[in-house]
């Protein structure tokens, strides 16, 4: 077995590296939330959730709703845990409000709904970040993690964040996600 090979502890016996068979799962067409939090931002203005919604949609994905809302902690989580429990999405995607000035709440709205947290997502965007913007990058507090079969990404709100972040990381693992995510 090389390196790349994965037992899964079921006497299978794979012929493609596991990291390899889990992408083929990314051709499922998969419902997605996009939510911009935004003070001033309107949907006439919203580059960056107009963005997610493109990009999301030229890999095959639907969107179920899409919606701006304020930068308010009890207003996000509400809405998180409505999306949730109507949503037959698996994916939500908020853009904004990562930052660390006083109106930067999505953070603590997010993480506090996690239920498991992605830790390497953020580290990661803040890693290519930092190849991007340098050392500004530590600034973020971009996050991802589970809560219940959904997947979360908290990515900033600037339109050059929002493409790094779908077209290095969120795009390419979606189908491998939900895959873990809706395994029996």
């Amino acid at each position: 077995m090389n390196d790349l090979d994965h037992s899964h502890g079921h006497g299978e016996h794979h012929t493609q590296p596991s990291h390899i068979s889990h992408k083929e799962q990314d051709t499922l067409s998969l419902g997605c939330v996009v939510i911009t939090c935004s003070d001033s931002r309107t949907l006439d203005t919203d580059i960056s959730g107009k963005l997610i919604c493109h990009l999301l949609k030229s890999q095959g994905h639907t969107i179920i709703d899409y919606r701006i809302l304020k930068d308010e902690p009890a207003d996000i989580t509400k809405h998180l845990q409505q999306t949730i429990q109507q949503s037959t999405s698996h994916i939500i995607i908020i853009n904004g409000g990562t930052g660390i000035s006083k109106r930067d709440s999505t953070f603590e709205a997010v993480d506090g709904f996690l239920e498991k947290r992605l830790d390497g997502f953020g580290e990661l965007f803040r890693y290519l970040s930092y190849n991007d913007i340098g050392s500004a990058a530590m600034l973020s507090r971009a996050t991802a993690g589970i809560r219940g079969h959904h997947v979360i990404f908290s990515i900033p709100g600037s339109k050059g964040a929002v493409q790094l972040a779908m077209e290095k990381l969120i795009l390419p693992e979606l189908g491998h996600l939900v895959g873990e995510l809706t395994k029996p």
